[in-house]
């Protein structure tokens, strides 16, 4: 039996993260991981081959706008197979560094499904064999899975989650997606580009829940302006096939009208759950959440002592870089160091054009609590970068107490996962938007928006 002081059961962002910083910090480390691949979700099936997607996809849907820029260009094709085995190629290459990284660190791999018999234990099932390890602690970082809707499951045809969407080898001609947030608005505006007549459906009466409302109904404008169709406030009722395709029977929210929504493929895309079972926590007596996620207290240790967990299986953001500050938080806090993860200063970035950034507090919830604010907006369509570059959609939105601390920030517009980075940091040190709006930013640049936005809080936007 091998021994380990740390065993991280999962590979991806948290896992191989949480790995590589105990591994640094003299821990001998292992990572059992089943899905013949490290990167977890995020680096396979999610974030990266997803952005990849819209990169692509970007490219081509330019092509059709250079007119403005006195660019002709006629005879344009779509090779889908280069593009997605490019896709393929990238996730491989960004694969095989993590190996290397292992390597590196002097980690071990297995591969296999774990299961946890009892603390300091973790058993594996391998396409080689099954093994037993011993750990003085283990780390349960099992990610997240797309969250299936009852009566609407994938069938991996033409009913197909978000796996499924990334790996078309067709562009459908009309496509649907139920459910508005961010994968479903990414994997959306992806085949919309190449082609597809999107609609998204969505249950609420608008898109991207849990979003500062202003900023979802500026984002919701632009990308209808580029081809995305939205039926909200509706509840989908069933699914038929037919010889012409499916048909969605769709119902007003508050209202017995139905209507027929017909597609020849159905992404659903209504969030994701965590993936818990099959480790043996129930029987081990860990305790789990009324929504199947782990408990954990502040330094992610489970009610058994030995065992904790981190990322998208406790409660949380499920974001990939949520995970990895929680994976480097809990090593380190074995080790003996001091660290944290400030939540409030999670940043969390829908990736369409324009993009859409949040950070801290959205206006409703700040009302909602009474809290005394000041805001302050600055519109893309003033920003000289932005008019060169025909980048007008969208603003920067900030919100703060009446002595200038951050309490939120949220951007529509091009860059907005970037630019939201500034505020992140000002956030997290403590600066206030007299300081940011004092910061020299350099001209014609789509961060200038960011400082006038703090300025017109404090009531003195020069542009505005």
């Amino acid at each position: 039996m091998q021994t380990f002081d740390l065993v991280v059961i999962g590979g991806g962002p948290g896992g191989y993260v949480a790995a590589i910083r105990a591994a640094q910090l003299g821990m001998r480390v292992a990572c059992v991981e089943g899905r013949g691949a490290l990167g977890g979700t995020c680096l396979n099936v999610g974030c990266i081959p997803s952005k990849t997607l819209l990169t692509s996809s970007a490219k081509f849907a330019e092509l059709s706008h250079l007119a403005a820029h006195g660019i002709a260009i006629g005879g344009i094709q779509l090779d889908l197979p280069v593009m997605m085995a490019r896709k393929d190629k990238i996730v491989g290459d960004l694969t095989k560094g993590i190996a290397f990284l292992f390597k590196k660190n002097g980690i071990t791999l297995i591969e296999g499904w774990a299961t946890v018999p009892t603390a300091g234990q973790v058993d594996v099932q391998g396409a080689e064999g099954n093994s037993t390890l011993a750990a003085k602690n283990i780390l349960i970082a099992t990610g997240s899975e797309p969250t299936p809707l009852p009566g609407l499951e994938a069938n991996g045809t033409d009913i197909i989650d978000s796996t499924g969407a990334l790996a078309m080898d067709a562009v459908p001609e009309r496509l649907v997606v139920v459910g508005a947030g961010v994968i479903g608005l990414e994997l959306g505006q992806v085949w919309s580009r190449l082609g597809s007549k999107v609609t998204v459906v969505e249950y609420l009466d608008r898109i991207l829940p849990g979003t500062d409302g202003e900023i979802a109904k500026l984002a919701q404008r632009a990308l209808t302006k580029r081809g995305l169709k939205f039926q909200l406030g509706r509840k989908v009722l069933g699914v038929q096939s037919g010889a012409d395709g499916l048909a969605l029977t769709l119902e007003r929210r508050g209202k017995e009208e139905r209507e027929i929504l017909e597609a020849d493929k159905v992404l659903v895309a209504v969030g994701r759950r965590a993936v818990t079972r099959g480790l043996g926590l129930e029987a081990l007596g860990v305790n789990l959440d009324e929504r199947g996620f782990i408990k954990v207290d502040d330094d992610f240790s489970t009610c058994i002592p030995g065992i904790y967990a981190i990322g998208d299986c406790i409660p949380g953001p499920m974001l990939a870089h949520k995970a990895e500050e929680d994976g480097v938080a809990c090593v380190e806090s074995l080790a003996g160091v001091k660290s944290h993860v400030d939540y409030a200063s999670v940043p969390g970035v829908v990736y369409t054009d324009p993009e859409v950034a949040s950070l801290g507090m959205t206006e409703e919830a700040l009302k909602e609590a009474g809290t005394a604010y000041i805001s302050g907006k600055f519109t893309f369509m003033a920003n000289s970068r932005a008019r060169s570059t025909g980048d007008t959609d969208g603003a920067v939105k900030v919100l703060a107490t009446p002595t200038g601390t951050i309490l939120g920030a949220h951007i529509v517009g091009a860059h907005g996962g970037d630019l939201i980075a500034e505020l992140v940091l000002a956030m997290t040190k403590g600066a206030t938007i007299e300081d940011v709006a004092r910061t020299c930013h350099a001209h014609p640049a789509m961060g200038e928006a960011v400082k006038e936005a703090c300025l017109d809080a404090l009531g003195r936007a020069i542009h505005a």
